[in-house]
């Protein structure tokens, strides 16, 4: 195997590919990389058994005199590549399983790892596959994953739901404490389904899908999920078992409904849970609506302090005075996903699940269970 390739291009295409690495594994070849050199391409393949990567480079500086495939550690050689100097560099692997790299005035030789260990990974693109817009996939999977659990006692609210129902993809995602809902309508219309994608992959995945408008191609298959961006395959497993119905869980009807200004709402919630324990982690804090439609955000914590906020509502409130207790983290995280400048909070009652909306958030919400004080 010979090849010279731009530099910059490699590397490219190697930071994409590390997001697939394995750091801790009992099998150390899915700590390599795997390039497989082909007289107009290069495929960089990386899989840490939950997600795998492929990567077809195609450049008009890349000259191959001999094809061939190796297995290389690809901590160190990122950051070989990464530190080189010069336009091109050169890789050609010797007898003794070594692969000389040279650019510029560097020459290193790296050791390579044994080939045959690698798993043998299916990158099989389907004829039936759902196209969705890269901004679109984005918006779901900020607005939905960070509310997937983090414990793995069960392990099916690590995932999001997905449910497709002719053209409208509907995206679920709750650690039982709170849920998150996005609702979007596909450019074509497709049948019935219904899969769970871990949330750690969609995160994965969304830090290589670049703000633009091209279109994700999404391959289902029994066990796993391929999405196809560019020159990008990004493969998946689903998570196994029934997603439960979370639609019975969000309130149908609220008593009680307040529009605020979504940042004056976070600031007040942001300050009063930072004396509400030691590092402000998961506070509990308290909202109140009282008779002159004026809401107060408070918390208390005997060994620290009490913090007292106003926050003043940006339209006329519906209901009657409520006393509610939450987690801030649960509802900062919230606020932060809405593009809306303006959010509605409707309560259903002291101790029932609340939801959180916002104007220019189409079909998506927020809701957050609450919390019993004394």
């Amino acid at each position: 195997m010979r090849f010279e390739v731009n530099k910059d291009k490699l590397l490219y295409n190697l930071i994409i590919a590390q997001k697939a690495l394995s750091n801790k594994t009992p099998n150390p070849a899915l700590q390599g990389i795997k390039l497989d050199v082909f007289k107009d391409y290069i495929l960089l393949t990386t899989s840490n058994s939950d997600i795998s990567i492929n990567i077809r480079l195609e450049d008009s500086s890349l000259n191959v005199e001999e094809e061939g495939s190796v297995l290389i550690p690809g901590k160190y050689f990122i950051e070989i590549v990464r530190k080189l100097d010069g336009q091109n560099v050169e890789m050609s692997y010797l007898d003794d399983n070594l692969l000389r790299i040279e650019a510029d005035h560097s020459d290193i030789t790296l050791n390579v790892l044994e080939l045959d260990d690698y798993p043998n990974l299916v990158f099989k693109e389907k004829e039936d596959f759902i196209k969705i817009n890269v901004r679109t996939l984005k918006t779901i999977i900020r607005q939905t994953a960070f509310a997937t659990s983090t414990i793995e006692n069960r392990p099916i609210l690590t995932g999001v739901n997905f449910k497709i129902d002719g053209n409208a993809l509907t995206s679920v995602a709750t650690d039982s404490y709170r849920l998150s809902q996005k609702t979007i309508e596909l450019e074509d219309s497709y049948d019935a389904m219904q899969v769970i994608i871990p949330g750690k992959s969609l995160e994965e995945l969304m830090k290589i899908l670049e703000n633009n408008q091209d279109h994700v191609e999404v391959h289902f298959d029994q066990s796993r999920v391929l999405f196809k961006y560019n020159n990008v395959l990004f493969l998946s497993r689903l998570l196994e078992g029934n997603y439960p119905e979370t639609s019975k869980l969000i309130p149908q009807e609220f008593p009680v409904k307040i529009k605020f200004n979504k940042e004056a709402l976070l600031t007040a919630i942001e300050r009063a849970s930072l004396l509400s324990s030691k590092d402000g982690h998961n506070a509990i804090v308290k909202l109140n609506l009282r008779q002159d439609d004026t809401v107060e955000i408070s918390s208390n914590s005997p060994e620290i302090g009490r913090v007292l906020e106003e926050v003043y509502p940006v339209d006329e409130v519906v209901g009657s005075p409520i006393k509610i207790a939450f987690s801030s983290k649960y509802i900062m995280e919230a606020l932060k996903v809405f593009a809306s400048s303006e959010v509605t909070v409707s309560f259903t009652g002291e101790i029932r699940p609340f939801i959180i909306t916002g104007e220019y958030d189409n079909q998506m919400l927020q809701l957050i269970l609450p919390v019993k004080t004394d």
